[in-house]
């Protein structure tokens, strides 16, 4: 695992109207990136848990799990600080729908890989400049309103939708299988966290830019643990990868929740 990327904190911006709140995000720690490597890999293997162990289908599973992330969501914004579980929760669901969101474009309604990749790309592009045009910043240690929690949450479901259509991009262009796949994405992690560390990159694009491609990561990881050796996994399958994944990060969020090691020591706005 590489180390944590942590973005320095500059004075944030006076924060815009709007209810003003303790910050809702965790404090980016070695644990943020572990929980959110194994959400990213939960949301590939459990979109295929549902869709084909259980019979959900592309379209059944897509309305499940977005009526599930509509109601956590809700609970998210309505809570006044970070809540470890409500947070991670939300993080987990909203990976199973970005996964589901690239793959109902490319399975439902045959849009190439290529152009997904460039409309999410595009997306997640024009939500960064609305956000900062609006809010003068992009850092997570600012989250203290409602409109800019608004804009977080866009954000990460753009990421894990860009994430999902460029990993399988690579994949299906470069067949590189799965070992290799998980590897190429952690070296590239690797050096964008010592470009941040050593070099000076920006902490803020640093972070941003480990978001998108922890997603690519996660999921060849998942497929690797749950595909069938035939197919170049290790056979463990959906239910199990699934499994060790949920009760790790159940695990994690609990003892974050008792401990508070990544909270955002922030006064009330």
């Amino acid at each position: 695992m590489t180390a944590p990327i942590a973005p320095s904190r500059p004075a944030a911006p006076e924060p815009s109207p709007g209810r003003k709140l303790l910050n809702k995000v965790p404090e980016i720690t070695l644990f943020f990136w572990v929980i959110k490597i194994m959400a990213t890999t939960v949301g590939e293997t459990a979109a295929d848990y549902l869709n084909d162990n259980l019979g959900f289908g592309l379209t059944g599973t897509s309305l499940v799990m977005s009526a599930l992330l509509a109601i956590v969501l809700g609970v998210q914004f309505a809570t006044r600080r970070y809540v470890p579980g409500v947070y991670w929760l939300s993080v987990v669901l909203i990976s199973v729908v970005g996964t589901l969101i690239t793959d109902n474009l490319t399975d439902h309604f045959g849009v190439p890989l290529p152009l997904s990749t460039a409309l999410f790309a595009g997306a997640l592009a024009a939500t960064f400049a609305v956000w900062f045009a609006v809010e003068r910043t992009l850092s997570i240690h600012s989250i203290l309103t409602s409109r800019r929690e608004g804009f977080y949450w866009l954000t990460i479901l753009f990421t894990f939708a860009l994430g999902t259509a460029a990993g399988d991009l690579v994949a299906e262009r470069l067949s590189l299988g799965y070992l290799v796949s998980a590897a190429a994405f952690g070296a590239i992690i690797a050096a964008i966290t010592v470009a941040h560390l050593r070099f000076g990159l920006n902490a803020v694009l640093a972070f941003w830019l480990a978001y998108i491609l922890t997603r690519p990561f996660g999921a060849s990881i998942g497929d690797l643990l749950s595909q069938t050796t035939a197919n170049g996994g290790l056979g463990l399958g959906t239910t199990g990868t699934s499994a060790l994944f949920l009760t790790a990060i159940l695990g994690l969020v609990s003892y974050l929740a008792v401990s508070r090691r990544d909270v955002i020591a922030t006064a009330t706005a």
